[in-house]
């Protein structure tokens, strides 16, 4: 080895890998204090953090609540604000489930409207929504608050009563009858009536939610040609079941 060969080498330069390159960057993003002396962030940078996240906070909060929101409006009927049918569908599969795990009792009134084709046909469709608004309200009114009610659509809406069996059940269903009947539609001028059908099914904790719907829809079928061939009786009696 030549003499003031050690002194002539050059420096060893740093090879420009991945991670040197990242580490360099690190220290140029460094505050002064924190590269050179490892200070912890100042107050006011906290406190911006802080802020930030408080912000970000109530924004999320706030993207939750409309999301709640609007998964609530997907499940009620715009017109009368009971549950459509998905909510009842929802509502439902919970009733079953519960009455399978608990045994429970509980039924399913189908109610169609009597005599509101004409309605429309004849006052037009604002007469027909004041109807069907008129009918939610009647139905709300005159069951529990743990009770379901809820519009299938067109002028169908059911009932899910808890804790019920087979006689009061269609003692309810035939009292409903009763009080849609009697309660006047005003649209404008007119005073307006419409009537109603209610079929009955007892729940069980066997049943599949279409086979239950069917059955209650059968019943109420039962019920409306039951009403257009015999005259009126009791009414406990009046009013189609099926178990």
């Amino acid at each position: 080895m030549k003499r003031g060969a050690a002194s002539r080498r050059k420096p060893a330069v740093l090879r420009r890998t991945p991670a040197n390159r990242a580490r360099a960057r690190l220290d140029q993003d460094s505050t002064p204090e924190t590269a050179l002396h490892g200070k912890a962030p100042s107050r006011s940078l906290v406190k911006r953090l802080a802020a930030e996240v408080e912000r970000l906070a109530a924004q999320l909060a706030q993207w939750r609540a409309k999301v709640s929101d609007l998964e609530t409006k997907i499940e009620i009927d715009a017109l009368t604000e009971l549950l459509n049918r998905r909510g009842f569908e929802r509502e439902l599969k919970r009733a079953l489930a519960y009455v399978k795990r608990y045994g429970t009792s509980a039924a399913l009134l189908f109610i169609d409207l009597d005599g509101f084709k004409p309605v429309n046909d004849r006052h037009g469709h604002a007469a027909g929504d004041a109807a069907l608004k008129a009918v939610a309200a009647t139905l709300t009114r005159n069951v529990r608050a743990s009770d379901v009610v809820a519009r299938l659509g067109g002028d169908e809406f059911v009932v899910l009563l808890w804790n019920v069996r087979g006689p009061a059940a269609v003692a309810k269903a035939a009292a409903l009858e009763n009080l849609i009947e009697a309660e006047p539609v005003r649209c404008g001028a007119a005073i307006l009536h419409v009537g109603a059908s209610a079929g009955v099914a007892l729940i069980d904790a066997l049943d599949a939610p279409a086979d239950l719907v069917a059955r209650a829809d059968a019943a109420m079928y039962a019920r409306k040609s039951e009403k257009r061939t015999c005259s009126p009786s009791p009414a406990g009696e009046r009013v189609g079941v099926t178990q």
